[in-house]
């Protein structure tokens, strides 16, 4: 398909310009809460190495009260629905939701099913370091991860209730929906072995659908996919799949059939300006489904390089380290000097209630930035409307999508040096289906605040309780972490 057509920039001044779209959002959504910053915003003048001031002000600004970060998320999401257009064959151009009424110029998606032939698992269990916990170990290693500061208590808490309802593992009353089907951080692989009923939408690629059925068919599960409606006698692998950007109104229509309930899980990934290009017809393909459905809840993972605001015992935690780092502070206050008081910061100020940590890597860009802080707005205003909704904090891992980076690898190579861990994807899959799990079985506690909504159960890896302001320990975590990364 042609980067050309599908969920497309909106055209200014003859080109479709990323970075105008993303100044344009942030101050759209600033406008009504902090006009100050969404000037700020619309007058930056390098928005690929400055953007990250102002998500920091989003998210800033949103302290306010309830209702200020609800009008930000609110108003960055109508602010992207009114600007991203798509784009026709014909060269016309519509906006997202009017797409949906237009007759459609492919094929309509049926379904197509592959069946597991294994034994469902009852008991939850967490593949850590070639090991396989379970029972009393996997315990230890929650309450190890609790203690060392890696996750948030919440979310310890929030395994150990799925590690004493082993019932809850059992979805088959819930259609989950996979979006984003063959990613590393998608709880696919971990549903279909406790016997799940998955739907699985990911792009057409014959090399992801024929991994994909293997694995289906030896767990316990069901996965149900999309093919086009025709005669083709090719192989499933071959017809299966369907291109979000540019089948979002077959992709809708297939999925407003499937029986539920339903749980619309977003784990969609792309590089660049087309991460936001896919990020936004999930978006759009959820409006359009709450629209028609009224059994639809909502699933994401929140990347732990962000922005997000930290309760107050995190913030007490991190200070306690940095106050008693012991040999460590004899280098620090020489690195702090000679860089000008750039490295080795302090994470919080001492007492803050809530701290804000900033994790954003500047190297993902604003494009990755912008991709998932929608979704963080989606969250908070479909929680507000009523829905259900697990959004929780994955930890730092080592996918594809990171690794390939040689800098952001070599960054997380180093990272133990500074209290971080950074996970193996296989943990932190299941981890987070656990999590999610939980969501839908027993729920999330209501809270004032949506800060206070994004950090339950958030498994941050340490970013959020180690003493160090996470980019100025960065350049050490690179040097430290070069040699482990070539390794």
């Amino acid at each position: 398909m042609s980067d050309s057509t599908g969920v497309v920039f909106p055209e200014v001044d003859g080109a479709r310009s990323t970075s105008a779209l993303g100044r344009a959002v942030v101050a759209d959504a600033l406008r009504a809460v902090d006009p100050v910053g969404s000037r700020a915003a619309e007058q930056e003048t390098s928005w690929r190495h400055g953007y990250v001031a102002h998500f920091r002000r989003l998210l800033e600004a949103g302290l306010l009260s309830p209702d200020a970060a609800r009008i930000i998320a609110a108003d960055g999401l109508a602010s992207l629905h009114d600007r991203m257009r798509v784009r026709l064959e014909s060269g016309d151009e519509v906006g997202l939701a009017e797409s949906f009424a237009l007759p459609g110029d492919a094929d309509p998606l049926g379904t197509e099913v592959v069946e597991g032939r294994g034994e469902p698992e009852r008991e939850l269990s967490l593949p850590w370091h070639g090991e396989r916990l379970r029972g009393d170990a996997l315990r230890r290693r929650l309450d190890a991860w609790e203690e060392d500061g890696v996750l948030e208590p919440s979310a310890a808490e929030a395994v150990r209730e799925v590690q004493a309802h082993p019932e809850w593992l059992d979805l088959t009353d819930q259609r989950v929906v996979v979006l984003g089907a063959g990613s590393e951080m998608g709880p696919l692989r971990a549903l279909l072995s406790w016997g799940g009923d998955v739907v699985g939408v990911d792009l057409p690629r014959p090399e992801v659908w024929s991994r994909l059925a293997e694995l289906t068919s030896r767990s316990a599960g069901r996965l149900q996919l999309p093919a086009p409606v025709t005669s083709d006698p090719r192989p499933l692998e071959q017809r299966a799949g369907a291109d979000l950007v540019h089948r979002l109104p077959q992709v809708a229509d297939w999925l407003t059939g499937i029986e539920g309930p339903l749980v619309l899980g977003n784990y969609v990934y792309a590089d660049g300006a087309t991460n936001v290009r896919v990020a936004m017809a999930v978006d759009a393909l959820t409006v359009e489904l709450q629209r028609r459905r009224d059994d639809v809840a909502l699933a994401f993972l929140a990347t732990p390089t962000d922005v997000f605001a930290v309760p107050a015992d995190a913030v007490a935690r991190s200070s306690y380290a940095y106050d008693h780092a012991g040999a460590r502070t004899l280098l620090r206050q020489p690195l702090r000097v000679l860089s000008g008081g750039r490295l080795l910061r302090r994470n919080y100020a001492p007492g803050a209630d809530p701290g804000v940590n900033d994790s954003l890597v500047p190297q993902q860009g604003p494009n990755y930035a912008l991709a998932k802080r929608l979704q963080r707005w989606r969250a908070t205003t479909a929680r507000a409307a009523g829905s259900v909704v697990s959004l929780k904090v994955a930890p730092p891992t080592r996918t594809r999508s990171v690794v390939k980076n040689r800098a952001l690898a070599a960054a997380y190579a180093g990272a133990h040096r500074f209290g971080i861990e950074v996970f193996e994807p296989a943990t932190s899959n299941v981890l987070m289906a656990a999590l999610l799990v939980h969501d839908l079985r027993a729920g999330t506690p209501a809270h004032e605040h949506p800060w206070q909504d994004e950090a339950f159960g958030a498994v941050h890896g340490g970013l959020w309780r180690g003493p160090y302001d996470p980019r100025s320990a960065l350049g050490l975590a690179v040097v430290l972490g070069l040699g482990g990364a070539r390794g």
